[in-house]
């Protein structure tokens, strides 16, 4: 699994990013994942949505971010954007321990569940 992780904060995420104008999910979600990453992907399967809130200049914004279970097909993580400072793979339950927002780690843990892995509570998948 890739993460993706910014030094200043000390973060390992998903990648993620909005929509252009006239851009549907999922093709935002492939031109993001590419941006943010370096990889070239295709989708295999939606896997679920998380919302939040958060404030950027003194305003309150709600969010809503749409996940998606990818195939690499091309590409490298040292071509990734300027928005992370590392792009890396991880195996699975090396990533869920690594991540920091528990919403992004429940969808891992979903899409590890659709491809037949099992996901215990100590977060180290099984069967992948």
């Amino acid at each position: 699994m890739v993460l993706c992780g910014r030094d200043r904060d000390a973060v390992w995420s998903l990648p993620k990013g909005t929509p252009q104008p006239g851009e549907d999910l999922a093709a935002a979600a492939v031109r993001e994942v590419g941006e943010e990453t370096g990889l070239e992907v295709a989708i295999d399967r939606e896997v679920g949505r998380i919302r939040y809130w958060f404030v950027a200049g003194g305003v309150r914004y709600r969010k809503t971010v749409h996940f998606y279970l990818m195939s690499a097909t091309g590409g490298s993580v040292d071509e990734h954007d300027w928005e992370f400072d590392r792009v890396q793979w991880f195996p699975a339950g090396e990533a869920l321990a690594a991540m920091t927002y528990p919403n992004e780690r429940v969808m891992v843990q979903k899409a590890l569940e659709a491809l037949g892995g099992s996901v215990p509570a100590s977060g180290v998948a099984e069967g992948m």
